[in-house]
């Protein structure tokens, strides 16, 4: 089941004593192009869908935490949104993977909002909702604003070249605590073996 959840307000979710992973979605799951605000725009990173059917055969508890100024902007609506969360569930299902809940922000970065990352709002918010220590999660993202959130809560960061990573990786701006890996796959090895 997929739990949407707007700016970290909402609903409940199940707590068990699986191993939690958090991931960015557009240039770790998903190619990163912009604004994407129809499903057929949503296309999955080569690699990462079997990544996600690896985590959870592997017993992790899959949740996604993605910034999308977009619906603020008026380029997409939520209806929109939710549309192209059901393709990404339908394709990690189908791939034998399950993500568990997408927490969101809809905000712009000069909105003022508290949930947009690099806030670490978002992820401290899931950690309490699936009652996980936060020094426990690993959060895998694209870009400086991923690693500081990750940093910032206290997760284990987790950096992959994909999307925007390896532009912030080149310009040397990632923070120290960062584990760079090429890509969701390669995180995923080391942490569960084989992809």
């Amino acid at each position: 089941m997929i739990v949407v959840v707007l700016c970290s307000k909402g609903h409940e979710v199940e707590k068990t004593g699986n191993k939690l992973i958090i991931l960015s979605r557009d240039g770790v799951i998903n190619e990163e192009r912009g604004v994407i605000s129809t499903p057929d725009e949503w296309v999955a990173l080569s690699g990462s869908l079997e990544a996600i059917a690896s985590l959870h055969r592997a017993h992790f508890r899959v949740i996604v935490a993605t910034n999308q100024p977009g619906i603020m902007l008026g380029h997409l609506s939520v209806s929109d949104l939710n549309a192209i969360h059901q393709k990404m569930h339908d394709a990690v299902s189908a791939s034998g993977g399950k993500i568990e809940a997408i927490f969101f922000c809809p905000h712009t970065a000069d909105a003022g909002c508290s949930c947009r990352k690099p806030s670490p709002t978002l992820l401290l918010d899931i950690a309490e909702r699936f009652d996980t220590p936060l020094n426990e999660i690993v959060y895998v993202g694209d870009t400086v604003n991923d690693m500081m959130a990750a940093q910032s809560a206290g997760c284990q960061p987790f950096l992959v070249l994909t999307g925007k990573g390896g532009e912030a990786f080149a310009a040397g701006v990632v923070p120290d605590s960062a584990h760079v890996r090429v890509n969701l796959a390669a995180v995923v090895r080391e942490l569960v073996g084989a992809v």
